[in-house]
This record gives C-alpha cells, sequence and structure tokens, in this order.
C-alpha cells in the first residue's frame, strides 16, 4: 500500500491544512504509540515486566507546535504511551536523546527550513535513525482503525526532562577531536535562524574556547529561517566581514544543516563542507568506504575526490537515501549540498553542529583557514530553480511530452558538458530544475528555458 503521508523527511505541510491539523497529531500520536507497544511486545518485554513504551518529543520553535506537542502527547498518553517532553531542541537532539532515554521513539514536530507557516512531524527509532518504511506503513495502517484508549490504568504518563539541553550539549562538545586549547583564540559568527538551536548552540562552541558573536536567535514563534540561516546566509556573510571573524556558521530551523561562511565572507556550501569532513578524516585515515552525495552534488565535488583516489557515489536526493547507502557500503561520510551532512562515525542522523565542529577540528588541526580548505573544490556553475507546482503532479509533469522534449533539447545543448536532473521536492510542492554545466550562460539559459517549460506544462 502506498504511503499516504510519510515523505522522504516525515510528514510536512502548512498548518491548519490536511494533513497538519490537531485532530491528526492526535490519531497520528495514537497510531504511532499502537505500534510502539505492538513492538515492544514483539521484543518480548510486556508491561507486566515493568516496562512501559516511552517516547520523546521534541519540537523547533513555531508558533503551532504547542498545538501539535498537546495532542501527539494525548494521542500517545490514549495508546498507553509515557511521554517524555524537552521542548525546543534541534532535530539531531531527539536522535541523540531518544537512544540515551532508552525511548521506543523520538517525536520531531517541525518544518526544518520551510516559513513558520508550515510544520511537520519527524520519527526516529530508538536507534536514533529514521523510521524503516515498513514501521512507517505500519503507522499509516493504524491510522485507518477508529481510535480507542486503552483502560484507565494504563494511560500513559508525561514529564518535562530539564536536562535535555545539557545533556546534548555535552554530546555535540564530545564529537570534536581537538588539541588542548580546543577553538580558544578563534572568533565565529554563529547564525541559529531563530530556530531550534538558539539556546543550545552557542554553549557548544563557547564551552569549546570560542569567542561567538550570534545572531538568529531571537525566536518569536514566527520569524524561524526568515531571512536568517542556511537558507538565506548573505547576512552572516555580512556579520562575518564586520566583526572580522574566522569563520561563520549558519544552521537551519531545526539544526539538522549547517553552510558556512569563510574569513572573506564566501558561503561554503554543503558539497564544500563535505568535501573538507572527508578529507580530514582520509589524512587520519579513518574514512570508511565511499563518500555519498546526491544526484544534486557538484560536479566539482566528484572531481576533487577523483584527484584525491576517493571513491564518491550519488545517491537520491533526501538524507534518508544518502543514509541507506552509506550503511550498505559500510561507509561513514555522506551528505548533500544544501548542508545535510552524515558523519555515522560520530551521530546517526545529520546534525549541523557536529558538521560544523568537524570543520572546525580540521582548520584547527591544519592550522588552516576555511577558504584553503575548501579551494581542491573547483565548483561548476549550476543552476537550481523551483517550480511550483500542484501537490501530487511531478510524476506526470516530468512524462509531459513538452517537458521530455526541453529536457532532450538543453541535453543536446550542453553535451558531454553538462547535465540535467528534473526532481520533486519531498516535502514541498515544487518541482526542482537543476542544470549543470561549465558554461556559466549556457547553464543559467538552459535552467530558465526548461523550467519555463514546466511552468506552460503546468498550467495547461
Amino acid at each position: 500500500m502506498a504511503q499516504r503521508y510519510f515523505g522522504t523527511d516525515g510528514i510536512r505541510g502548512e498548518v491548519g491544512e490536511a494533513p497538519l491539523t490537531p485532530d491528526f497529531a492526535l490519531k497520528l500520536g495514537w497510531a504511532a504509540g499502537r505500534v510502539l507497544v505492538r513492538r515492544l511486545g514483539e521484543r518480548g518485554v510486556p508491561e507486566s515486566a515493568g516496562e512501559r513504551a516511552q517516547v520523546l518529543i521534541g519540537k523547533d520553535t513555531r508558533l503551532s507546535g504547542y498545538m501539535f506537542e498537546s495532542a501527539l502527547e494525548a494521542g500517545f498518553a490514549a495508546a498507553g504511551v509515557d511521554v517524555l517532553l524537552v521542548g525546543p531542541l534541534p532535530t539531531p537532539a531527539i536522535a541523540y536523546l531518544a537512544r540515551t532515554f532508552r525511548a521506543g521513539a523520538g517525536v520531531v514536530i517541525s518544518a526544518s527550513h520551510n516559513p513558520f507557516s508550515d510544520n511537520g512531524f519527524k520519527f526516529f527509532s530508538h536507534y536514533g535513525q529514521k523510521l524503516a518504511d515498513e514501521v512507517e506503513a505500519e503507522i499509516e495502517a493504524e491510522l485507518d482503525q477508529p481510535l480507542v484508549c486503552v483502560d484507565s490504568d494504563r494511560l500513559g504518563r508525561a514529564r518535562r526532562v530539564e536536562s535535555a539541553p545539557g545533556r546534548y550539549i555535552e554530546f555535540c562538545k564530545s564529537t570534536a577531536r581537538f588539541e588542548n586549547g580546543g577553538l580558544s583564540g578563534m572568533k565565529i559568527v554563529l547564525d541559529c535562524a531563530h530556530g531550534a538551536t538558539y539556546h543550545v548552540a552557542p554553549d557548544v562552541f563557547r564551552e569549546l574556547g570560542a569567542q561567538v558573536a550570534v545572531i538568529g536567535a531571537s525566536p518569536d514563534g514566527l520569524n524561524i529561517n526568515r531571512d536568517v540561516g542556511s537558507t538565506h546566509p548573505k547576512g552572516l556573510s555580512d556579520a562575518v566581514r564586520a566583526h572580522g571573524a574566522d569563520v561563520g556558521i549558519a544552521l537551519d530551523g531545526d539544526g539538522d544543516r549547517c553552510i558556512m561562511v569563510d574569513h572573506e565572507g564566501n558561503i561554503v556550501d554543503g558539497d564544500q563542507l563535505l568535501y573538507v569532513i572527508a578529507n580530514a578524516r582520509r589524512q587520519a585515515g579513518e574514512l570508511q568506504g565511499p563518500v555519498v552525495g546526491t544526484l544534486m552534488s557538484n560536479l566539482g565535488l566528484a572531481l576533487a575526490f577523483k584527484r584525491d583516489g576517493v571513491e564518491f557515489e550519488r545517491a537520491k536526493v533526501g538524507d534518508r537515501y544518502v543514509f541507506e547507502r552509506l550503511r550498505a557500503l559500510g561507509a561513514n561520510v555522506g551528505g548533500e549540498s544544501s548542508g545535510h551532512i552524515l558523519c555515522l562515525d560520530r551521530a546517526t542522523t545529520g546534525d549541523g553542529i557536529v558538521s560544523a565542529l568537524q570543520v572546525l577540528a580540521a582548520m584547527v588541526s591544519t592550522g588552516s583557514s576555511l577558504r584553503t580548505l575548501v579551494t581542491p573544490v573547483d565548483k561548476c556553475p549550476q543552476t537550481l530553480i523551483n517550480v511550483r507546482i500542484t501537490r501530487g503532479s511531478a510524476d506526470s509533469l516530468m512524462q509531459n511530452t513538452q517537458v521530455v522534449d526541453a529536457v532532450r533539447d538543453v541535453e543536446n545543448t550542453l553535451g558531454d558538458e553538462g547535465r540535467v536532473l528534473l526532481r520533486p521536492s519531498g516535502t514541498e510542492p515544487l518541482l526542482r530544475v537543476m542544470v549543470e554545466g561549465t558554461d556559466a550562460g549556457a547553464v543559467e539559459d538552459c535552467a530558465n528555458r526548461l523550467a519555463e517549460s514546466v511552468r506552460q506544462a503546468a498550467a495547461a
């Protein structure tokens, strides 16, 4: 059965529109709780043994998070699942804490880099990893059943965990291997996107010895990602130059992505950061298997790895696909151009703070600037245009005769010195049009032509 709600990154949409409604959140909590209780029993741990199913719930700073937190809590309680509430914390913190507290699962209420008017639900297993497809399918099957509470004496309880931020801060610090002195003497500008990292990320870098200037750390429930964070790094570039900082770090709303800025204010994207991290692992003899990027990874990244003798593979776009490929290959480093980087020798999921720390560790150990470390990656011109479409129409659009002909025409224009990629967003009603090649003018022209063909087909 095709899944109706779960996408490549959980469930996401506009608040108030199906499925992002409080009644759905209530039913989702109940359905997920039923699956957790059943799976706990399958592991041979009946309630009579004294171990109850429990789930950990975190959120970012969106105003709607309060509403969905309460609804999820009620749903889990109705299914007989205890709830640990940790409040606003980054998505990767929930993955880590789910393992730490031996919870059956972790849930994050967040829409990541989307505007405040969107929200969503991400689930992690008790191992701190994204749920397997079969578990998501079980939850969707339960959503079709009528909601029935467990007996009153078996209802779930809820409590807040005040120690959660401190635990996560210490975990992040433990992932970086610095010589004595840590980040002492380094000046950093940190952009928290008015999101979930606002009250933990500054402490991580300060406690490691850095001098930190913070922007984007005044959330009001409505300003998450607004002109700040990894999707809007210009403000960070300006701040790095103004402060004379060594480096800038931009996180996204839920803290699983990281984009950086060098001391001259140049933006360093996920492809370049992935190179720095993988190269540091290679030089330390710690790189395992191929490095895994995605179909969107820049050709310049692949060429840089080829010069270093490092095998590079592309997975489908989406961190879950990068994760699956890394696990299949026994590899430890991969990521996306967007800054979602996986260091499986440090964490079970993408973590913007952890990723930034790996880059800073490379800077400290080599005594090099970020600009120097990314120099080997000579990026090819790449133009990405997001075309808004009707939800569910992506597949038919990509098979549309007009669009197919336009793609063929662009490929003929670029020849062997470029490539074309059309793909639907996993989180928004968008069809992403990407064109890459050696000639910047030709790339931009081809991308605009192809995007216009998609718009015309969508409007027909």
